[in-house]
């Protein structure tokens, strides 16, 4: 919507000259608004389009919120955009990090990122995780694969023949050794 005002401005302008739609005339002053608006809330809408034309996973989530944390943090510190502008970013960030926090009630959020063929712990230097962090993350996933496969066994099932491995032919995939970055 804002988009569109901005374009038609000259449109939206006309109209709202006459008497009765007055008071809902806009001054140049919040025209800039509606411009800086526009421009902080485009990483919004792109995260949007994003997570609506494809199925979301674990391990899209928390690169697209560190995307929209970087770019709020940069808007926050132009020194272009209004006080109002800056107020309505900070409140961003703010509901962003309360959302980001979430995902740490959760393990799968970060065994996901691990074992994503693009990311695994690569991911966590990159965004500048303390190492402590890092080494916790690693941490939980090998103390998952132990809790849920180290002790599986091949079982055949009547119905179908599946063949479950057992941990012996995973083991590579995070034997002590194997490094996940």
């Amino acid at each position: 919507m804002l988009e569109y005002a901005s374009i038609h401005r000259a449109a939206v302008d006309t109209m709202t000259q006459r008497r009765d739609l007055r008071d809902l005339e806009l001054m140049d002053y919040e025209w800039k608004i509606v411009g800086q608006l526009w421009d902080v809330l485009k990483i919004l809408k792109d995260a949007t389009m994003f997570f609506s034309r494809t199925v979301p996973n674990l391990a899209t989530v928390i690169p697209a919120m560190d995307l929209i944390d970087e770019k709020l943090t940069t808007y926050s510190l132009d020194d272009k955009y209004l006080p109002a502008i800056h107020a309505a970013v900070g409140l961003a960030k703010k509901t962003l990090n309360r959302y980001y926090q979430l995902t740490d009630h959760s393990d799968m959020y970060c065994i996901a990122m691990i074992l994503h063929p693009h990311h695994k712990l690569v991911y966590f230097k990159v965004v500048n995780w303390e190492n402590e962090w890092i080494d916790a993350a690693e941490k939980l996933l090998r103390d998952e694969f132990e809790r849920s496969y180290l002790d599986s066994s091949l079982v055949e099932s009547d119905k179908d023949s599946t063949v479950i491995p057992s941990a012996a032919s995973v083991s590579f995939v995070l034997s002590p050794n194997h490094v996940l970055y």
